[in-house]
């Protein structure tokens, strides 16, 4: 039996390669409690501090073995009962915690070599365990909660470890986003302020860099009433001294050549298909692929904006496309379905990258996925981004290739990969504009139709459900707001609860405090959608995060935009700047009837007042989940 359990985030249990269900949070705590203490006899006392956060009932012990009974019947033989305790046999690559262990102290052990720069990949490892808060659904206030605390401060420890390495690779410029959202959730981290300052500092931008020190220092003063230590000091003073030693110096590197694969142009062969480069004289051998995943089978109205995707697509011109529109606006499921609208149209092969909007990647690394998807050697994909760009246009030259990238959260992601030449087609799917990519093709999804809404309504729960009560339907429509991924949420709702009426759920979804825990179903997330949507324009901008969240607390407030300025102690412009960024990503749109003034549109007003409830420190935080591929 082959076990793998993980506590970094969600707590899941696989046998066998089979992801299986072990029972109620408490349930859970107990295969955590176990899981931290593997190998380890733990006793009942013990286990029941693990689950209860008070006093654990008189009943705790039969509770307890009933969960063990429970576990036992996926575990088998590895939940080893002993008196008065039980022990759980794991292997230490059955636990993510265990492997994160060893990579961090991997890692941390290159960082302090010659060469810190190959702490990279380990690091990277490390963090690439997590999937959430550590623990996350399981009873709070237990003894496991120093457990939690400690495992979430290590994974604080390894992002300021990786960063550092990045800042001795050069990466600096890469990093700056990803510092500010850390830095966003967790503003009292100094090693963090030090490095954004010096990525800001060797990126040339010294203004900046100044201007860190000064929001480190009201910071740490406004919530620790603490001047910076000396580490922040002390950089401080260097870049006021512009002291040489803070410049970045890459590594000297061994003399290597290395060509760019050349592929022959395309010339037709008996059957009217490009012949595939392959062999040492063909440089990479052209793997064809078929990576566009499955279309949705509801997939409703959107008829005019596929059409002008699938248009763009055929047309004669190199073709960019940008899907953009708000947060669950169906922007992927319709940027797949145009895509498999014209698959004969590109016989050479469709890419379809995802990038995490909550960790943004670098342009190289999109370089580096696209390129081993046509067939590159991971070896052999080059180390330069400027360079895999170059093996990327020398490879897709007159070939009829199209990229579908997801989850675009800045124009720099996809800007290497922009057709030269007539062949590739590229399709991008952003819940910003990308203004700066020129020449591209932009289509705008508004909220859905109500007459839409209604039908795709009727495909998930059935059209008898909604004649039913006419008036409770068009309620519920009214409170999706024209979002499709709250539309699907509510609809496999009612698919789920056959006997429920319409008005019923119309009735829970009419508390604006409940709202977006009831549009939240398995893995489709109208407030982890929200939550990816903010972070990403966060990263760029926290002032903008700041604004949302003052608006969630009084959302007439810019009514009278310059009291706002002054209360967050900013200039008008820099105000109008932020709310240009937020109505660019769809999380503020135009008054219908006041020009020049902005409001929030619904469901973003409900997650902006829980940003408002929300301590500082924790307002940036990614809480949300991965949404649905198909309904971002």
């Amino acid at each position: 039996m082959k076990l793998q359990i993980r506590l970094l985030g969600c707590v899941e249990l696989c046998v066998d390669g089979q992801l299986v269900t072990p029972g109620a949070a408490k349930r859970r705590a107990v295969l955590a409690g176990l899981a931290l203490e593997a190998n380890r006899p733990v006793s009942l006392s013990r286990l029941a501090d693990m689950v209860w956060p008070d006093v654990p009932p008189a009943s705790a012990v039969a509770n307890l073995r009933s969960h063990a009974a429970g576990l036992r019947r996926e575990l088998g033989v590895r939940l080893v009962a002993r008196p008065n305790a039980y022990e759980l046999r794991l292997s230490p690559d059955e636990l993510d915690v265990t492997q994160f262990h060893r990579l961090a102290g991997e890692g941390r052990a290159l960082l302090a070599t010659a060469d810190p720069a190959s702490a990279i990949a380990t690091l990277t490892a490390a963090l690439a365990q997590w999937r959430g808060v550590s623990g996350d659904g399981l009873p709070r206030g237990t003894a496991l909660d120093n457990r939690w605390a400690s495992l979430d401060e290590q994974r604080l420890q390894i992002f300021e470890e990786l960063a550092e390495a990045r800042l001795a690779a050069g990466e600096h410029g890469h990093l700056l986003p990803e510092l500010r959202g850390h830095l966003a959730a967790h503003p009292l981290r100094e090693r963090a302020w030090t490095q954004l300052m010096l990525a800001l500092y060797r990126c040339g931008d010294v203004p900046a860099a100044l201007t860190v020190y000064r929001d480190a220092r009201t910071t740490l003063d406004e919530q620790l009433g603490i001047e910076p230590g000396e580490e922040l000091a002390a950089l401080h003073r260097a870049m006021l001294d512009r002291a040489p030693e803070l410049a970045y110096t890459p590594p000297p590197a061994p003399v290597t050549t290395a060509t760019a694969p050349v592929a022959p142009p395309p010339a037709a062969d008996t059957d009217g298909v490009a012949p595939r480069p392959s062999g040492p004289g063909g440089g990479a051998c052209w793997a064809v692929p078929r990576e566009l995943p499955a279309g949705l089978v509801t997939f409703v109205g959107r008829g005019r904006e596929t059409a002008e995707v699938v248009a763009a697509l055929r047309g004669a011109s190199p073709a960019t496309v940008v899907v953009t529109g708000a947060f669950g606006s169906g922007k992927t499921a319709l940027a797949v379905r145009a895509a498999h609208a014209v698959t004969a149209d590109f016989p050479d092969g469709q890419v379809y990258v995802d990038l995490d909007t909550r960790t943004p990647a670098a342009p190289g690394e999109v370089l580096a996925r696209v390129l081993r998807a046509i067939g590159v050697h991971p070896a052999d994909v080059p180390a330069n981004t400027d360079e895999r760009a170059g093996w990327y246009r020398s490879l897709v030259a007159g070939r009829r290739v199209l990229l579908v990238v997801d989850g675009v959260t800045r124009a720099a992601q996809v800007r290497p990969l922009l057709p030269a030449g007539p062949g590739p087609g590229l399709v991008v799917v952003a819940q910003r504009r990308l203004g700066s990519l020129d020449g591209a093709r932009r289509v705008t999804l508004r909220p859905l139709a109500a007459a839409d809404a209604r039908e795709l309504l009727a495909a998930l729960a059935g059209p008898e459900r909604l004649t039913v009560d006419p008036a409770a339907t068009g309620e519920l429509v009214r409170l999706c707001a024209g979002s499709v991924l709250a539309l699907r949420v509510a609809g496999t709702r009612l698919a789920a609860r056959p006997g429920m009426p319409v008005d019923v759920l119309v009735d829970q979804l009419a508390d604006g405090r409940e709202r977006l825990d009831l549009l939240d179903y398995e893995d489709l997330s109208v407030r982890g959608s929200l939550t990816t949507a903010v972070a990403a324009v966060r990263a760029d901008d926290e002032m903008a995060g700041r604004i949302l969240a003052l608006l969630g607390a009084a959302p007439d407030a810019l009514r009278q935009p310059e009291r706002v300025a002054r209360q967050l102690g900013i200039s008008a412009a820099r105000l109008d700047r932020a709310l240009d960024d937020l109505a660019d990503a769809h999380l503020l749109q135009p008054h219908s009837n006041e020009p020049g003034r902005h409001l929030l549109p619904a469901l973003v007003r409900e997650y902006a007042a829980e940003l408002a409830a929300e301590p500082r420190s924790a307002a940036g935080a990614s809480t949300g989940r991965r949404v649905g591929p198909l309904v971002a």
